[in-house]
């Protein structure tokens, strides 16, 4: 990003498909309502845990979406994901603990992990298992664990697991006292009829983890949420009171109408999918014809083997010489990312059109 946006400074002709977040707006609704609590609340700080009408809407969220019921005293406002992801490892694992993630996948994870001494286990996803992780990852690669952490849909692949996937993964982990952290902040972002499943409705014992960031497109408002276990709620109220005091009080007034934009949220996700059948039908024109799965999430994940074995020096020569800017998959995959990159479809259908184009005529 830093060298995209130094490109666009110098040159301004940069398309971002680096970018993993939404580039529309959030919705007109969250912004009427942002507006009447900027004149009408003191936004002083609230519960750690959030402001009892948000807490109720994503329970009822859980209801309406999933046919779920989830306590509203087992949700968890947090300051974005991200602040999730920190109150459910340092509540869940201790220093030493062992954490099964897949590779490729989400970085701040094992950051995370490793920032709190918690070992991470990495499982070698491929195509084969969709870029998921499965049983058998964890019976030949996992050894003893104390979590694992599931994405579905993914980032990068934007794959999925199905729900009689989930399912068995939650009962694999029951059985074993392994604590399952499920994130699901793509949810709401899929393709093709996909069914989306909560680990919420499979294992009381599980951290559901999601975010306004990406289906509500509120990226900047760092707003997101958990489901909690029961065990698990009076440490991460501790822990959030003194890591971060409360969620940002405006972004949690807001989001209380993010659930009213179904039409515009929706409209959204239409465009997605425009963009990823155009890529889908223009990329294997370029060369990029070995593409993971995309069942969710607004990414495409391309294994690059043939074409390069350093893909750091390949996104910045595809940066300065066609100004479109990709995410290599050293991120991502720290042992096989050299031949990978990512490709973000959450820009305007214009952008995906012009990258296309660019990009065959590079390659030919």
């Amino acid at each position: 990003m830093r060298a995209a946006n130094a490109r666009e400074i110098a040159r301004g002709d940069v398309i971002h498909l680096e970018v993993g977040q939404p580039s529309t707006p959030a919705p007109q609704g969250v912004l009427a309502a942002a507006e009447r609590a900027l004149r009408s609340d003191k936004l002083g700080y609230t519960d750690a845990f959030g402001i009892p009408p948000l807490r109720r809407a994503i329970a009822a969220h859980y209801r309406a979406w999933y046919g779920v019921e989830v306590a509203p005293e087992r949700v968890v406002v947090t300051t974005g994901s991200s602040g999730a992801f920190l109150l459910a490892f340092t509540a869940a694992f201790d220093a030493g603990d062992r954490v099964a993630i897949v590779e490729p996948g989400y970085p701040c994870y094992k950051n995370i992990l490793r920032a709190l001494d918690i070992e991470c286990v990495p499982l070698p996803g491929s195509a084969a298992t969709r870029y998921q992780p499965t049983i058998d990852l964890l019976e030949k690669h996992g050894g003893r664990l104390d979590g694992l952490i599931v994405a579905s849909p993914s980032n990068p692949t934007g794959t999925m697991l199905a729900p009689a996937e989930l399912a068995a993964l939650a009962r694999y982990c029951r059985a074993r006292g392994i604590r399952l952290v499920s994130d699901e902040i793509y949810h709401g972002i899929a393709y093709g009829g996909v069914a989306q499943a909560t680990a919420a409705a499979l294992d009381a014992g599980a951290i559901v983890i999601n975010s306004f960031s990406k289906y509500f497109s509120m990226t900047g408002w760092r707003l997101g949420w958990m489901v909690v276990p029961d065990d698990l709620l009076r440490p991460v109220e501790c822990l959030a009171q003194n890591f971060f005091i409360s969620a940002p009080a405006i972004s949690q007034h807001a989001a209380l109408a993010a659930f009213d934009c179904r039409d515009e949220l929706e409209g959204n996700v239409a465009r997605y999918a425009r963009n990823r059948a155009h890529l889908l039908a223009h990329l294997p024109k370029a060369g990029f014809d070995r593409l993971a799965p995309s069942d969710g999430a607004f990414y495409i994940y391309a294994e690059i083997g043939h074409l390069t074995n350093d893909s750091e020096e390949f996104c910045r020569r595809m940066l300065d010489e066609t100004g479109i800017a990709t995410t290599p998959g050293v991120d991502f995959d720290t042992g096989r990312g050299s031949t990978t990159l990512r490709i973000s479809f959450a820009g305007s259908e214009a952008d995906m059109e012009e990258a296309t184009r660019r990009l065959e005529a590079w390659r030919r």
